[in-house]
Parts: structure tokens; C-alpha cells; sequence
């Protein structure tokens, strides 16, 4: 049986890329930013691929835009039009877009799209991290992402790429009331080791890369946690079955 070609746009150090590996699929990775390249010079060939796989930069539309803004950062462009022309370009069976919950669907023209919301902890994860998947279609298939009928609950945060950790409400003794506690940046080797562990990686991942540590903590954090990306596609699979 021939593996399923698929090209991944925006891949970063690779963790959905890896996922889909996993799972039986031929990943093929376009152009990215950390590596030099660009997006907007990318013309993927029409026909070659049987799907596309991504995330585009989510910053524009995270919860915490508003904080980048006031601590006078500038937000990263939106490049799903991008991710939208590639997948137009190229013209495959199916693509996989990821992104935070309160990202625009991706639309491209021939293409129905169904969205699922997916939180890592649900599909055998460590953490609370959620994210959006839409999957398009030629033939309007839908994805349909398995959940587990338990999980835990003392979920660990979600890893950031800044170092950090999203502010969590925690209760006060047994009053009932609730305060947000945030858990400052973390820049260290062995906070990385915990980010590489709560992403379902080795904690050696990218022991030889030329990263700075708050370069690694960077990528790992930007990146899909593994299980969450194995559970995205396996129903992926089941799908273009």
C-alpha cells in the first residue's frame, strides 16, 4: 500500500509532522521562518499531494494578543490566507489546518470544512492545551477525533513559548472563592526538560540543535502536543480511508 503524500506548511520543529510520521503518512515539509524560508515565495506543484497539514502562526487571534499589545510587541501577521492559497495551489484530496479556538476557518474554494475542538488531556495528553482542527474535504468528509471516556483532571498547564504558563484559577482553602495564579518565565534547562516531557517528547529532544534554551522552549512550546497530534491523525486516516 502506497503511504499518503502529504505536505506540511508551517512546520516548525516538526512535532504534528511527526504525528502524522507515526501514523504512516510521507510528510513532505514547505518553506518555515526558523529555517529562512517564506511562505509567500512558496507554489506548492497542483496534484502531487493527497493532503495538507498546518498551523499557521496563531498569535493574531490567541487570548493573550491583547497582553503582546500592551507590553508594546507588535503581533505576528495572519498567514491563514497563506495557508489557504498553498492548499489551493496544490489542490489535494483533504488539508488539516490547527489553530486556537478563536482563529477564522480556513476556506478554500471546492473544499467543505468540519471543525472539531480538541484539549490534549482528552485523547491521553498532559495538559489542558486546546486547539482547533478543521478538516477539509472534496467530498465532505468529516474528522472525527476519538476522545477518551476518562481522563484526568489535574491537568498540568499548558506549555507556552515564551516559558511560561497560562494564569490558572486555583480555590482559596474551602471557601469556594477563586483567585488566578500565574506561574512566571521559565528559561532553564530543566524547565525545558518538563516542556519537552508535558509535550510527549524525549526530554533530550533537540540535545544537538544550535537553540539557545529559551529557543528550544520556543519551538516545543509552539509545537502540537504529541499525543493530541497522534489522536489528530489517526481520525485523519480513518477519514481518507
Amino acid at each position: 500500500m502506497t503511504m499518503p503524500l502529504v505536505l506540511s506548511l508551517f512546520p516548525g520543529i516538526g512535532m504534528l509532522d511527526m504525528a502524522f510520521e507515526r501514523e504512516g503518512f510521507c510528510v513532505v515539509r514547505g518553506p518555515d521562518l526558523l529555517w529562512g524560508g517564506d511562505i509567500r515565495a512558496f507554489h506548492p506543484p497542483p496534484g502531487k499531494f493527497d493532503g495538507v497539514i498546518g498551523g499557521p502562526p496563531c498569535q493574531a487571534f490567541s487570548r493573550l494578543r491583547h497582553l503582546v499589545k500592551a507590553n508594546g510587541y507588535s503581533l505576528a501577521a495572519n498567514l491563514i490566507p497563506e495557508y489557504e492559497r498553498c492548499v489551493s495551489e496544490a489542490r489535494p484530496q483533504w488539508f488539516l489546518m490547527e489553530n486556537v479556538p478563536d482563529a477564522p476557518r480556513p476556506v478554500v474554494s471546492g473544499y467543505s470544512v468540519h471543525a472539531q475542538l480538541i484539549r490534549d488531556v482528552w485523547v491521553g495528553g498532559e495538559t489542558s492545551r486546546m486547539r482547533r482542527f478543521s478538516f477539509g474535504s472534496l467530498d465532505g468528509r468529516r474528522l472525527d477525533v476519538g476522545v477518551l471516556a476518562l481522563h484526568r483532571t489535574d491537568t498540568e498547564p499548558a506549555i507556552l513559548a515564551s516559558g511560561g504558563h497560562r494564569d490558572v484559577p486555583v480555590s482559596i482553602g474551602g471557601s469556594g472563592k477563586r483567585k488566578r495564579r500565574h506561574s512566571g518565565r521559565h528559561l532553564s534547562g530543566g524547565y525545558f526538560a518538563k516542556a519537552c516531557r508535558l509535550q510527549g517528547l524525549h526530554e533530550d529532544f533537540l540535545a544537538d540543535a544550535p537553540f539557545t534554551v529559551a529557543g528550544k522552549i520556543k519551538v516545543v512550546g509552539n509545537g502540537v502536543p504529541l499525543a493530541m497530534g497522534v489522536a489528530v491523525a489517526r481520525a485523519v486516516k480513518r477519514a481518507t480511508a
